[in-house]
């Protein structure tokens, strides 16, 4: 059924001014992904509290994302943004102080909650307001910010750490979140959505969702989401350290990061057309078994070139999972309920990348070895999968249901 739309050639700008936003602040915390070793080696701060830091990023984006989406629509986007793009700047200033305290403040309060909190989560509902039609190639695009960090920036910031130590390196970098000021002013306020396009399974007669009830269903996605974040923390988090332990040198390590994330970025955007074309629940699943096969591969690589071509397959599995949640969001419930539950199933997957990057660096502290991190990481893997597969399993209405027009779209 052919509907009328709202995108149009703004709303792509507005699509690429939030992706180079993004690309910058999901820089921030990737100097302690590639420094771990090194900044263990000058502080003598244990891998575990230091993965802990790391954690906090993700756990305070998440819960950050909650209040700084409600706040968005409330005060506008706009002053949400420049609050997180200066309280992530200050983050890294007060991180570059090198104690415990600075560091976990630095990175869980002002860089996740406070910083990515008030960028990630209220920039894709503000996208995925201008976006009716390709809403999941939209998504998808600024979801890449991550991963265009990750190109960017791993290799450079080896180099400034190498030639100027981490601390500098880290302070410099706040500089540069501070340059993203002047993008704030071009953003304006999304269209008013027009009329309902094609449902995906969502909006059932009775107000059901899948068959079930909207929040039962939205509480089977947040459990999902943690458990599929847990083992995706892993190379997310520990993948330099990881191949330094194998013996590669710590800037063939980071361009490993690198090639990973470049993976990621083109392979995220197959995966924005597929969540077009077959919706958020089945990308969910397709991307969830690619990322067990590949964490499953990284557990048996010894060699250099093996890690390097595992890291490449990773990056084209599991890249189109998290955007696929928000456009899952989108295609089972109504949009004016997108402010809240978009914030609480992202709080719920940084949650799990949070879990996942401190458990793995304290597993490792334990056995001194990342085995048994990649091992129970396998299991949280087995359970999104089973109860992903539950819900697509749902999406054909069962006989005597009628599926309705779906006021997602």
């Amino acid at each position: 059924m052919n509907y009328d739309t709202i995108e149009s050639r703004g709303s792509w700008r507005i699509a690429m001014i939030s992706l180079a936003i993004l690309s910058v602040s999901f820089g921030a915390p990737l100097i302690i992904v590639v420094g771990l070793k090194q900044i263990q080696a000058v502080t003598g701060i244990d891998r575990g509290v230091l993965s802990l830091a790391s954690a906090l990023v993700w756990l305070g984006n998440g819960a950050g994302g909650i209040l700084m989406g409600w706040l968005a629509d409330r005060i506008g986007l706009r002053a949400v943004v420049t609050c997180g793009i200066t309280m992530m700047a200050g983050g890294l200033a007060l991180s570059s102080l090198g104690s415990v305290w600075a560091l976990c403040v630095g990175h869980g309060l002002l860089i996740g909650f406070l910083g990515n909190g008030a960028l990630y989560a209220p920039l894709t509902i503000y996208v995925s307001r201008w976006f009716d039609r390709r809403r999941g190639t939209a998504l998808a695009l600024i979801a890449s910010g991550q991963y265009v960090a990750g190109i960017i920036w791993p290799t450079l910031m080896e180099q400034g750490i190498a030639r100027f130590g981490w601390q500098p390196t880290m302070f410099c970098f706040g500089g540069m979140v501070l340059a993203l000021l002047p993008l704030v002013l071009l953003l304006r306020r999304a269209p008013e959505p027009l009329s309902a396009g094609p449902a995906r399974g969502g909006a059932l007669t009775g107000g059901l969702v899948l068959g079930l009830r909207p929040n039962t269903v939205m509480v089977l996605l947040c459990i999902a989401a943690f458990c599929c974040c847990v083992p995706m923390a892993l190379p997310a988090s520990h993948l330099v350290a990881y191949a330094g332990d194998r013996g590669v040198s710590p800037s063939r390590a980071a361009a490993m990061l690198s090639v990973m994330l470049f993976c990621a970025f083109f392979s995220r955007q197959a995966w924005g057309v597929f969540a077009d074309r077959f919706g958020g629940l089945w990308t969910l699943l397709a991307g969830s078994a690619a990322q067990a096969l590949a964490n499953g591969a990284f557990a048996l690589m010894h060699t250099q070139a093996g890690l390097f071509s595992v890291a490449a397959i990773y990056g084209l599995g599991f890249s189109g999972i998290i955007p696929a949640y928000s456009v899952t969001v989108r295609d089972l419930f109504p949009s004016r309920e997108a402010s809240w539950r978009i914030p609480t199933l992202l709080f719920t997957s940084m949650a799990g990348m949070a879990f996942g990057s401190w458990f793995a660096g304290w597993l490792y502290d334990l056995f001194s070895n990342y085995m048994m991190a990649f091992a129970i990481g396998g299991a949280f893997n087995a359970v999104n999968l089973l109860l992903l597969g539950l819900l697509v399993i749902r999406l054909r209405p069962s006989a005597g249901e009628r599926l309705t027009v779906s006021p997602a779209r």
